[in-house]
């Protein structure tokens, strides 16, 4: 609960654009959080989507239909209905993607058929309550590629380290850790794994873990 509370409070969903969102994955899927408790807890309405495919002429039915303001798609939905019919997204505010790597390519063709939209690639592994990382772009002539994973949203935080923790300098590789409230506490009956990928935070409070 803590961490789905920290995503809902996010400073990105102030304002009229999470008005109308579409609630339309499974409710097994993680997105399906932000579909549903970004909008009620902000005082905005659930779009719930007809049982069935979800393909462009449905996206684009829902959109209209129902004048939907924010949405969020798998980064695979979103780069086959970019080549199909970029445009069943107009209407839509603000949407969001990821899951897996957004393509630059897509976002230019939607950003191009939708003015005035803001497309967020949103980075979040499992671990995390849905997303810990954002990019807008808003200027389909501006879509860098590759299409960075952006910066930390409010309530996580996250550090690159080497091997030994420590972090690395600007420019250099390392892995990324993250931390804060949407932060899992450890794989359920699974305590050697926690030990293992759950590590102890050292720039945290004492028993924060990372």
């Amino acid at each position: 609960h803590r961490g789905v509370a920290s995503l809902t409070v996010d400073h990105r969903y102030r304002g009229d654009a999470y008005a109308r969102v579409l609630q339309h994955a499974p409710l097994a899927f993680d997105a399906s959080t932000f579909e549903l408790w970004v909008p009620l807890l902000s005082g905005g309405a659930v779009v719930v989507a007809r049982p069935g495919l979800m393909d462009a002429p449905a996206l684009a039915a829902v959109v209209t239909e129902h004048r939907v303001t924010a949405a969020f798609v798998s980064a695979g939905l979103f780069k086959a209905v970019a080549e199909e019919q970029p445009e069943c997204f107009r209407g839509v505010r603000t949407l969001w993607t990821g899951g897996d790597v957004v393509s630059p390519a897509a976002v230019r063709r939607v950003l191009d058929a939708c003015p005035g939209m803001t497309v967020h690639n949103a980075y979040g592994p499992t671990e995390i309550s849905v997303m810990a990382t954002c990019r807008p772009v808003t200027d389909p002539r501006e879509v860098p590629a590759p299409l960075p994973i952006g910066c930390m949203m409010d309530h996580r935080s996250g550090h690159v380290l080497d091997e030994r923790l420590r972090p690395v300098a600007p420019g250099e590789s390392g892995e990324l850790y993250l931390t804060g409230a949407g932060l899992a506490r450890g794989y359920l009956g699974r305590r050697g794994l926690t030990a293992e990928r759950f590590v102890a935070d050292p720039f945290g409070a004492p028993g924060e873990r990372m």
